[in-house]
């Protein structure tokens, strides 16, 4: 997870060359969904609109986008991992362990209760296990990295180029939109956990280029917490080291 934030991840021939990168030159629609004119500028807006209707229709629509703009799929992270099995693992066990982080040590000390208060609902909820999982390897690992990893990072990258600045920017940029998403459903402490999330995540993505390790990890990440509250662990976790 560490390397040159400038440098251009390999591209894996095995999925990256199966994109539309082989969309015909001359094609104007291609050419203007890859820009920033108002073909380019819609389809962002049609894409961050997505999920208003229903998740995970943001990150299906970047998929689309991609295919139709002639988009490599590497562009947007989605490289095959050289050992699905490290990825799988590596995922599983940094997400669980950055999720007792954050509600060990890094929330406490923003000053957050313990208590996340608008999904306290789900405390011993068995209806409600099949949403749980759903969101948070639908919506979150899929949904969340395919449009706020892939789909940002090629979008701010075209527009400030590819140096270590630029990435840093990105991220930066990257992290606080992530971050403010998730104010009104979570308010401030939401804001304040997503932005962690989003500034380690995406200098992750930085640095690799590579998405799914990331989906993987987003999704043990919220199952965890989902986890917590559903066998009402939160405070225990939350005082494990600030009493």
């Amino acid at each position: 997870m560490t390397g040159d934030l400038s440098k251009v991840p390999e591209q894996d021939p095995g999925l990256a060359d199966e994109a539309g990168a082989g969309a015909p030159s001359g094609d104007r629609v291609a050419a203007g969904l890859r820009g920033f004119g108002p073909l380019g500028i819609l389809a962002i807006l049609v894409i961050f609109a997505g999920n208003l209707l229903v998740v995970p229709l943001s990150a299906i629509l970047v998929l689309l986008w991609a295919q139709r703009s002639g988009t490599p799929w590497h562009e947007i992270g989605y490289v095959r991992p050289k050992s699905w099995v490290r990825a799988v693992v590596v995922g599983i066990v940094f997400g669980i362990a950055f999720k007792f982080l954050m509600k060990m040590i890094v929330m406490p000390l923003l000053g957050a209760e313990p208590i996340n208060q608008p999904y306290h609902y789900l405390v011993g909820n068995q209806a409600a296990l099949p949403w749980m999982f759903y969101a948070a390897i639908v919506g979150a690992g899929f949904g969340e990295e395919t449009v706020f990893r892939g789909f940002m990072f090629e979008r701010l990258g075209k527009l400030f180029g590819p140096g270590a600045r630029a990435k840093v920017l990105i991220v930066l940029l990257s992290a606080a939109w992530f971050g403010l998403a998730h104010y009104f459903d979570q308010g401030i402490p939401g804001v304040q956990q997503a932005t962690a999330v989003g500034l380690v995540f995406g200098t992750i993505f930085a640095v690799t280029g590579r998405i799914f390790m990331l989906m993987i990890a987003h999704a043990a990440f919220d199952l965890t917490a989902m986890a917590m509250i559903y066998w009402n662990l939160e405070s225990t976790v939350a005082h494990l080291i600030f009493k």
